[in-house]
């Protein structure tokens, strides 16, 4: 009798091939490296203590991440990311400190804010075909004259301070500033945000038609458009997800430390861009992963706390940011090709 040859199109994918198509796999190994390196040098490190810390660390930082990759997949960028975290924390401040508004009124009023300026940037990239790069950098720079300028001419200072005082503050505190104890250690909630942020947003990437579009308009906008992608719609709604995530963190420090510098957020849409990056999201779209931003940011979270309290000079960060940022788009590609030669 003839021995019959399975056809390799049926056959059982082998795992490392069904690992190496994930793009936060490299991330996850990351993790794994940085958390190990750090359990052993710093004492602190596996402490209550400790691990409140670093999670708090990344927990800000990994919501805007997530919402960053989500962009980049999408094939564009938002330079104006951090900036816009303190824009939202401004507006939700002066309206309830020096307006006499109700602090979710004001949390209310911030947010389409952020919504507009995220439809804005959306639509003028869109309407133009200007690199949002260029667009945005225009958004960075105006939000942060308009932190600058408004507040000092409002409260004379560059500081909005008294959130504590306003109405509603104990109860929308709550919900964004409040701590959850567990074995005797107080986590931030803002740790649950960013669990639930990164889980909605994997969930939306993998599981949704509006996901599909997003990997579609980062690869190919013009094959997308051709097969009925609302290409437009699907990137100015992208654009406002990162101002909702900048919301969001915005809300949760204004009422964790009740005060706001018009300055805050200054240079962090690059740490939130190196996360993404590390999380798995290439720098020319179409392929990345939202858990994979999520574990860039834990990465940072560890090794920032981490460096501390191996007691290093911070200033060691700077230079652990730059070997992993390039390390990161070394391994993308490796794992991107390799992904390609799977699925073929």
């Amino acid at each position: 009798m003839t021995a019959t040859t399975l056809d390799e199109r049926v056959g059982r994918t082998r795992l490392a091939d069904r690992l190496v198509v994930r793009p936060e796999i490299g991330a996850l190994l990351g993790a794994v490296v940085v958390f190990a390196f750090f359990s052993i040098t710093a004492d602190q490190f596996l402490t209550g203590d400790g691990v409140a810390t670093w999670l708090d660390d990344a927990s800000t930082l990994g919501i805007m991440a997530v919402a960053v990759s989500l962009l980049m997949i999408g094939g564009e960028f938002d330079l104006s990311a951090g900036v816009m975290t303190a824009s939202t924390a401004l507006v939700t401040a002066i309206l309830a400190t020096q307006a006499g508004w109700n602090v979710w009124l004001a949390l209310l009023a911030s947010l389409v804010f952020a919504l507009g300026v995220g439809a804005f940037n959306g639509w003028l990239v869109m309407r133009t075909g200007l690199p949002s790069f260029i667009v945005t950098l225009g958004t960075f720079l105006a939000l942060q004259g308009l932190n600058l300028g408004v507040t000092r001419l409002v409260t004379g200072t560059v500081q909005v301070s008294g959130m504590r005082s306003a109405e509603g503050y104990a109860s929308s505190g709550f919900v964004f500033a409040s701590t959850v104890d567990i074995g005797g250690t107080k986590f931030q909630i803002s740790i649950l945000w960013w669990l639930g942020f990164a889980a909605v947003a994997a969930w939306l990437l993998v599981r949704t038609r509006f996901g599909n579009w997003i990997f579609a308009v980062g690869g190919s906008p013009v094959s997308s458009r051709a097969v009925g992608v609302p290409v437009k719609r699907t990137k100015i709604l992208l654009f406002m997800t990162t101002a909702l995530a900048g919301w969001l963190v915005g809300s949760i420090n204004i009422l964790r430390f009740a005060s706001v510098q018009a300055n805050q957020g200054i240079g962090l849409e690059l740490q939130f861009i190196i996360a993404a990056v590390v999380g798995g999201c290439l720098l020319t779209g179409g392929f990345g992963s939202a858990i994979g931003a999520a574990i860039g940011a834990l990465i940072f979270g560890m090794a920032r706390q981490g460096i501390v309290f191996s007691r290093w000079d911070s200033d060691w960060f700077m230079l652990f940011l730059g070997v992993m940022l390039l390390a990161a788009v070394l391994v993308n590609n490796t794992f991107r090709r390799r992904a390609e030669r799977v699925r073929r």
